[in-house]
């Protein structure tokens, strides 16, 4: 009998809405909380890259995790929580304080950022984490934004690792690397899409699922071309993920989550389309491109 993963399915890493005063929209976030788990997601990941975390000071941070965590438990979903940090000792911390939130499955550890480690101190870095924390930890691989790519040598060494759930992988292109991954690391081992574009191969390949900011729209689509993944539906699969193409690209037109957010707030789901400098507002143009996707998608 093999053993069970962790984490399966679509999870949306949650944006942080913002009300007309510029403060975090409290009810909103569990509003859309609970229509993400009403379209098939199993869980939810507060205080991703796509919350505009590094905008939010500590309190709003703590809005963030209970409204989450409040949804979460009462649909008996998963919560994740992003607490990374490119400083070991902070991170820790941050890992250690998580404990006892209601629903909590997992916390989202990116890859040291700007400092640029060696792929053996990201190793130690991810240990000395997962030995801390009281939930398992998800490895989050996004070399665009770390300036590091944490190759198969690392990860499978940490698949192994006790209270190390899986990873992440957010690389530009569905690569031997992260085939490599698929074919070596143990069942057990959550291995979930981070880039949107090729989340279906990656399921059809063992990939456990995804943490996907596209699934803010179309979340339906999305939860069911990974359930055909998941289960080898290749043609009714690949008719999700060829509808899906276009609302992906068109969203992603400009920096994440100022499209998502747009699109949002077009829908009326959230009180504004703000994001907090250094982003700025998506432009009207991508915001009618990503609708017309949306709508052609269904």
């Amino acid at each position: 009998m093999p053993t069970e993963r962790l984490l399966q399915g679509v999870y949306v890493p949650l944006i942080t809405p913002f009300a007309a005063d510029g403060t975090v929209a409290a009810d909103a976030i569990e509003r859309l909380c609970h229509e993400y788990l009403d379209a098939g997601c199993a869980g939810i990941v507060a205080l991703g890259t796509t919350g505009e975390t590094s905008s939010l000071d500590d309190d709003e941070q703590h809005v963030v995790i209970d409204r989450c965590a409040a949804a979460c438990a009462a649909r008996g979903a998963q919560l994740v929580v992003g607490a990374g940090t490119n400083n070991t000792k902070k991170t820790i911390a941050a890992v250690v304080a998580l404990r006892g939130t209601p629903a909590l499955a997992a916390t989202l550890i990116v890859v040291p950022y700007y400092v640029r480690p060696s792929e053996a101190g990201i190793v130690e870095h991810f240990k000395a984490v997962a030995g801390a924390s009281p939930v398992p930890v998800v490895v989050y691989n996004i070399p665009a934004r770390t300036g590091r790519n944490l190759g198969p040598a690392g990860l499978l060494e940490l698949a192994h690792v006790p209270n190390i759930a899986g990873v992440k992988q957010a690389l530009p292109a569905f690569d031997a690397e992260t085939l490599e991954i698929l074919a070596r690391a143990p069942r057990e081992f959550s291995v979930l899409g981070g880039e949107d574009t090729w989340l279906f191969p990656l399921a059809l390949m063992g990939g456990a699922g995804t943490i996907s900011a596209a699934a803010h729209v179309c979340t339906h689509r999305f939860v069911s071309m990974i359930e055909c993944g998941l289960a080898g539906k290749v043609d009714d699969g690949r008719s999700h993920a060829e509808a899906l193409l276009p609302v992906v690209q068109a969203c992603y037109a400009e920096p994440n989550p100022s499209v998502f957010k747009g699109v949002l707030h077009a829908q009326d789901r959230i009180p504004t389309p703000d994001v907090r400098l250094p982003l700025v507002n998506a432009s009207a143009p991508a915001v009618e491109r990503a609708l017309a996707a949306v709508a052609a998608a269904g």
